[in-house]
């Protein structure tokens, strides 16, 4: 199976009231084409495509928990307590909590809750650079398995994007994970056999990233 990624915008969460006097948890889960902060050596954004294969088959089993925590359900899909929306904008969800959970209703109205995040499972990603040369993953296909509402958002675990890069890299993973814990991903898309250049968008292949991991790991001739 799939390693579960999270994934947060820092898109403000807010409340609605509904016509019968209920309120809802609204906000945005996912933002389309905006590039995230550093993720540990790489910048990352969604394709606005990447929900519609989760959007066409109904949403299967997607919930919404506060924190993403088990114990701190909020609503469903199949229950009809959680609407999900794909505009221009991003992934937009609302969800009706259960009277339990007022606690977390008056947190958001507080504004003690500002943010909101996803969690998924990637199906398809594509690597390439942003104009500064900096490594960039965009999100092409994911299984979207729950939203929420969100107070600390944690660091992402980088791992799932790590093996992917080390993939499409053909690159042995646990080399790709090494540059990546020092912060050095972008290495692997700079050309050692050519004189420098002014930095353009543009992709490294298997190969070139091969004979660059070789020349990061052989010493300088002399030095043991």
């Amino acid at each position: 199976m799939r390693e579960l990624e999270r994934r947060y915008t820092k898109a403000a969460a807010e409340i609605r009231a509904t016509d019968d006097g209920k309120k809802k948890i609204a906000g945005y889960a996912a933002m389309f084409n905006k590039e995230s902060s550093n993720l540990g050596g790489f910048v990352e954004d969604i394709d606005p495509t990447a929900f519609n294969k989760s959007r066409g088959d109904g949403w299967p089993d997607v919930m919404a928990r506060y924190n993403h925590d088990d114990n701190l359900l909020l609503g469903t899909v199949a229950a009809e307590t959680l609407t999900l929306d794909i505009d221009g904008t991003g992934l937009a969800y609302e969800v009706t909590p259960p009277s339990t959970r007022a606690d977390v209703l008056e947190l958001v109205a507080r504004g003690d809750v500002q943010k909101s995040s996803f969690a998924f499972r990637t199906v398809e990603d594509d690597w390439s650079q942003t104009a500064q040369g900096f490594p960039k993953r965009t999100l092409l296909r994911v299984q979207l398995v729950d939203v929420a509402p969100v107070n600390v958002p944690a660091y992402p675990d980088t791992s799932a994007a790590v093996r992917s890069l080390a993939r499409a890299m053909d690159a042995p993973y646990a080399d790709v994970r090494d540059l990546a814990e020092r912060d050095e991903l972008r290495r692997l898309f700079v050309r050692t056999d050519q004189p420098a250049a002014p930095v353009e968008p543009r992709r490294t292949t298997p190969q070139q990233a091969r004979v660059q991991l070789l020349a990061l790991r052989t010493p300088p001739h002399g030095q043991a």
